[in-house]
């Protein structure tokens, strides 16, 4: 089930995962080692922050402006790609196969009130991708997330940012209030996220801001 944003309490910055009972596949190395390899190496996972939608179509619009709003207002490392999927829908492939953790903002049919934000995570993420279709972009990355899974190559850790819309038949027009009025609490969410898999995001001036990656 989803989780309402609101409703989220913080997690900590290491989450520690049953490593101590095995070694890193393909060496000897005890168990110790490979435990404290892992904690040493959670900040260097590869991680996609992906906004999908359409801006011509009002509400369709908020994946794409919560990642220009993060890139904005928040300084990430390196290994970080923010990334303007729009609806690419397979382009998108070889960087969800590249990734080790992916967080997607889009609008997503809850069945909600106009507004409501819910957080979705793990395996439930192509469930909620294709559980309503509101367009293609949305049958598009769940065939996405498929062939990556096919391919053995599925994020091993995901997370939907989702807004229930309010308009998505209004070509040309931009974000309705109720949803415009989440990209805030969205991107603070993700900050919270990013913190979780061991990220340390720092403010930055807008000035200081560098262009949302665009595959296309």
């Amino acid at each position: 089930m989803p989780r309402r944003v609101s409703e989220l309490v913080p997690a900590p910055s290491i989450r520690v995962i049953d490593f101590l009972a095995r070694s890193p596949a393909g060496t000897s190395a005890p168990p110790g080692i490979f435990f404290r390899w892992n904690i040493m190496s959670q900040s260097q996972k590869r991680i996609l922050v992906l906004g999908i939608g359409n801006l011509l179509w009002a509400d369709e619009g908020f994946g794409v402006r919560c990642v220009e709003a993060l890139n904005a207002a928040w300084r990430l490392p390196a290994q970080v790609t923010v990334m303007d999927g729009g609806t690419q829908g397979l382009y998108l492939l070889p960087y969800v196969q590249e990734a080790d953790c992916l967080l997607v903002f889009d609008a997503v049919d809850y069945g909600d009130a106009p507004g409501t934000l819910h957080e979705v995570v793990g395996a439930e993420v192509p469930r909620f991708m294709g559980a309503k279709k509101m367009s293609l972009h949305q049958t598009g990355f769940q065939e996405v997330l498929a062939a990556a899974d096919l391919t053995g190559k599925l994020p091993e850790e995901m997370v939907l940012i989702g807004v229930q819309p309010e308009q998505l038949e209004d070509f040309g027009g931009s974000l309705t209030p109720p949803v415009r009025a989440q990209i805030g609490p969205a991107v603070a969410a993700a900050v919270a996220e990013l913190t979780a898999w061991g990220l340390a995001p720092t403010p930055r001036d807008a000035a200081d801001a560098t262009p949302v990656l665009d595959p296309s």
